[in-house]
């Protein structure tokens, strides 16, 4: 018997279509599983992870209410447990939103810090904090209300721009860049002029998910489940924009309001994510190219693996900024830039080398 005999595929000779089909939804059952026991895995690793270290025992006791010492209960379920819930969140907010980023704009090096959502929602959120606003609308607190529109703004201004010169994937980087300085020295004018509010506004900058609780996971966690969710729900009209909004108009598709929604519901979690954790970046950028090989470029599975992906790896920052020099906590947002930026270049490197061997 051959080797096809033994590893049958969708396309080998002899193996049904439904049978391949079969194959391929078990194969997806089993990725998704291995992502998302990876990310609980590395966020229940994240409990026993920090100046204070402790056991595994300690962390089970202080999770299930077993009897155990005042001060590790605290540590663990007043500050351990809603800062790994909230890694998840931000990181899976930038993985998913990376992921239609780069659909919508159908460039590959599109994400939420190139495409000025990440530039947006820090000064919407500094502007909220210096006007010293307090107002609640929809449950939503006034820096994430400012993030939102700051997101909102800088992401339409650049989408605008593109759509109106059909301009090519570099141009469209140039813009989203340009869009990011613009936005980035509105945000150092405003640091400039706001000295009560410079330590906390700078904290954004740097990125990091230290000195949040509870509070914060509760004001977090709805707009980013909401907005992965529609992200996610979205793939079919995301595959059809990626071939073109010709393409997509022919199969029926209303463009104008699907990337509305792609932008509304990219730019809430984005704005969720940045206004709890400040600005990181090269999460959004990395995840989708990380999980294309896993699931494809079907958006209805890139866009929730991208989102594990993007928890795992702000899981994985997270614990290397309380650990690599303690007792001092190192900035997340540099970490993931000092990290995340070698890695996409290996990754861009072994895709162009890859094209290069189709086109010989």
């Amino acid at each position: 018997m051959g080797e096809s005999d033994h590893n049958p595929t969708p396309n080998a000779p002899g193996v049904s279509p439904k049978r391949g089909t079969h194959l391929a939804t078990y194969r997806m059952v089993v990725v998704f599983a291995c992502l998302i026991v990876m990310t609980a895995g590395v966020g229940v690793g994240s409990l026993a992870i920090g100046t204070e270290r402790l056991g595994v025992a300690d962390v089970t006791a202080a999770v299930f209410g077993y009897p155990t010492s005042p001060v590790t209960h605290a540590i663990v379920v007043k500050i351990r447990v809603p800062r790994a819930v909230l890694g998840v969140l931000v990181g899976a907010a930038l993985g998913a939103a990376g992921a239609a980023y780069q659909a919508l704009f159908r460039n590959p090096l599109a994400d939420p810090f190139v495409v000025g959502a990440s530039s947006g929602a820090a000064v919407g959120a500094a502007i909220a904090i210096v006007s010293g606003w307090g107002g609640w609308v929809a449950g939503f607190g006034p820096t994430s209300l400012g993030a939102f529109a700051g997101a909102l703004l800088a992401v339409l201004l650049v989408y605008a721009v593109a759509a109106v010169g059909r301009m090519p994937p570099v141009t469209l980087l140039l813009a989203g860049s340009t869009v990011s300085t613009m936005l980035g020295g509105v945000l150092y004018l405003i640091m400039t002029l706001a000295d009560k509010q410079l330590h906390q506004i700078f904290a954004w900058l740097m990125g990091g998910l230290a000195g949040h609780g509870w509070d914060t996971v509760a004001g977090a966690w709805a707009p980013i489940v909401i907005g992965t969710t529609v992200l996610s729900l979205l793939g079919r009209p995301l595959d059809a924009v990626c071939c073109g909004e010709d393409v997509a108009r022919a199969l029926g598709l209303r463009v104008g309001g699907v990337v509305a929604i792609v932008l509304l519901a990219a730019n809430l979690a984005v704005a969720a994510a940045v206004a709890a954790g400040g600005v990181i970046g090269f999460v959004g950028l990395v995840a989708p190219h990380l999980a294309r090989p896993l699931v494809g470029a079907a958006h209805a599975r890139l866009i929730p693996a991208s989102g594990l992906i993007g928890a795992t790896l702000l899981l994985i920052a997270d614990c290397a900024a309380r650990s690599l020099v303690p007792p001092l906590e190192l900035p997340i947002g540099v970490l993931t830039a000092v990290v995340g930026g070698p890695i996409f270049l290996i990754v861009l490197r072994s895709k162009s080398a890859s094209a290069a061997e189709g086109m010989g």
